[in-house]
């Protein structure tokens, strides 16, 4: 205990108020059963200023070493009581003690997950704007979280759902072109919507082109997030046996570094031959979490290490796998965007894989993608890992054509009005469909890209949008085009991986395409159309009326043939889990409740 002398005023005076206080409060042990109701009160102890010794201070007491401990011994006596009072659970209302329980509140983990807010696109009528462009977008990290949310026994909030990446979950696309000279096919196809009977759904799918044999060598780096926040069983040991399994896919010619960032950023392993599994397993095993998340500083680690082993006519590319929680270093988002942007000049990909809850950063493991000309993958299991980095190796890691945009023109003479579904962060404007340079979006090898429109024909009634007063009819189409068959023209651009300047692909689409029935449309469209409703519900349905969960589980159903991974009844029993959590109430407590 530090000298009396040197204690403050306030302290003394409030240990000699302790003493003073306890000596009131005590009671004496009862005698007899008789005498076991009777409290009788100690006697008022003597007064304190026998303890009172001189100071060398001018009219400032101090206490005696010994009731200067005895006092603190009483204070502490006290706190145990008021804490043992607390545990007991008896709770105080109006000054009178009750026989209630007192329930004190459990702390909730806070959650820090981020997402972009989207509002869906709206409906255009033709005549007014004609023209829909957009970039392609082969993401599909929104299935998994949804997926992620719904296995947890919640609704996955608004923001989380993309509806395009959903759809772009499933290969419904169609056959791939027979070589590499024009690397993807295009496909239209016009059906009746399943949530409204005036309305006609437009499928444009877009399949890459698959090689055959053995994939041109890849320059890997894998970035890995090794912070404090990654300890969690769904993060750092997850990355780590995903990691695990694309190297056991990976040849001599290949090569892999090691890159790792928290607080600082470290080389855990130079660029390394893909033969030698054995070394590169180790180096993943050694990974570790602790520390705050530099990511922008490991992302320029990254690019240095992957331009140091470049591959010329390779494939090169960094895999950054992390919970996107980036807070230290460059944290402003548009400031990491930026930086990958001018990074990706270098040749070098840049591809996300993101694990992990409660913090998880989803708008920026999407965005950070998109900029680096790379994919974005949510991971939330080791089967999820197997798929896209074993299953679809070749479509995450080999880009067969960038910046490809989609511009769709309407005939007004057919077009009443349509509206674009998903898609509503890759919207371009319409100068941009031709100017070489804005960026767009990549497809790997054999991926499958699907855009659904949804579009009312002219003269079938059912209008939502009022035509403008002072607007004039449509004169601007092509001689013998405005009233013929023609729905509307599909427009593709796209440029080869080690082209700047881009070639066009046109395919226009008839109203004599269109077939009768949902149930007469291909199982590509049926089972894209459930999981466009799906994802559509689960933003809260503006457009998709009463169409209910068990359509979209016969729907889907109905289309199983089209797929043949099993993904198919994963997403029916997650339409069952999204029906059943939408039709529970529960009510959270709040403070107020509690009190």
């Amino acid at each position: 205990m530090k000298n009396p002398q040197n204690l403050p005023r306030f302290r003394l005076t409030l240990m000699a108020a302790a003493i003073v206080f306890a000596a009131a409060c005590g009671t004496t042990a009862p005698t007899s059963k008789e005498d076991s109701a009777t409290v009788v009160p100690k006697p008022a102890p003597p007064p304190v200023t026998n303890v009172v010794v001189e100071s060398e201070i001018k009219n400032e007491p101090q206490f005696a070493p010994s009731l200067l401990a005895g006092a603190q011994d009483a204070v502490m006596q006290r706190e145990r009581r008021d804490y043992a009072a607390k545990a007991a659970a008896p709770s105080m209302a109006m000054g009178m003690m009750t026989r209630e329980a007192y329930v004190m509140p459990m702390p909730q983990p806070q959650d820090r997950e981020a997402y972009a807010h989207l509002s869906d696109n709206p409906i255009h009528r033709a005549a007014e704007q004609p023209v829909s462009t957009f970039s392609i977008d082969v993401d599909t990290g929104s299935y998994a979280n949804v997926r992620r949310f719904l296995n947890e026994g919640r609704l996955p909030p608004t923001d989380a759902v993309r509806v395009e990446e959903l759809i772009n979950y499933f290969d419904l696309a169609g056959a791939a072109p027979n070589n590499r000279e024009t690397p993807f096919s295009v496909q239209t196809e016009l059906a009746p919507t399943p949530w409204n009977t005036k309305t006609k759904l437009l499928r444009v799918g877009i399949k890459g082109y698959l090689p055959q044999g053995p994939l041109p060598p890849s320059n890997l780096v894998f970035l890995v997030d090794v912070s404090g926040s990654m300890q969690d069983s769904n993060k750092l040991p997850l990355v780590k046996s995903a990691l695990k399994l694309l190297t056991r896919q990976l040849k001599a010619n290949d090569r892999i570094s090691l890159v790792t960032y928290a607080g600082n950023t470290a080389v855990v392993l130079e660029p390394t031959s893909g033969d030698q599994k054995s070394t590169i397993e180790q180096a993943i095993d050694r990974l570790d979490a602790g520390g705050s998340t530099n990511g922008a500083g490991g992302i320029q680690l990254a690019y240095q290490q992957a331009e140091k082993a470049f591959i010329k006519n390779g494939n090169n590319r960094i895999l950054l796998a992390t919970d996107g929680d980036f807070n230290v270093g460059v944290t402003r988002f548009e400031s990491l965007i930026d930086m990958v942007k001018e990074k990706r000049k270098t040749g070098v990909a840049l591809t996300t894989l993101g694990f992990g809850t409660g913090n998880y950063n989803d708008q920026l493991m999407e965005q950070v993608a998109d900029a680096g000309d790379g994919n974005y993958s949510y991971i939330d299991s080791l089967q999820e890992a197997q798929k896209v980095l074993v299953a679809q190796s070749a479509a995450t890691l080999l880009t067969i054509a960038k910046d490809v945009k989609i511009q769709v023109e309407f005939n007004p003479a057919q077009v009443s009005e349509y509206r674009l579904i998903g898609y509503e962060n890759r919207a371009l404007k319409r100068e941009d469909f031709n100017n070489d340079k804005v960026d767009a979006g990549e497809i790997g090898a054999g991926h499958a890209v699907t855009a659904l429109y949804e579009i009312l024909l002219s003269g079938e009634g059912g209008d939502s949008v009022d035509p403008l007063r002072y607007s004039k009819k449509s004169s601007f189409a092509a001689p013998g085009v405005g009233q013929s068959g023609e729905v509307a023209f599909v427009r593709l651009r796209y440029k080869r991986p080690n082209e700047s300047t881009s070639r066009l692909i046109e395919e226009p689409v008839r109203r004599e395409q269109a077939r009768n029935s949902i149930a007469a449309a291909s199982e590509s469209l049926r089972l894209g159309a459930a999981v466009a409703a799906f994802g559509q519900k689960l933003k809260g349905g503006t457009y998709t009326g009463n169409y209910g969960y068990n359509e979209i589980a016969t729907l889907a159903k109905g289309a199983q043939a089209v797929d043949n991974s099993n993904s198919v009844g994963e997403f029916v029993r997650l339409v069952g889990l999204a029906q059943s959590l939408s039709a529970q109430v529960s009510v959270a407590p709040t403070p107020q409740m509690i009190e």
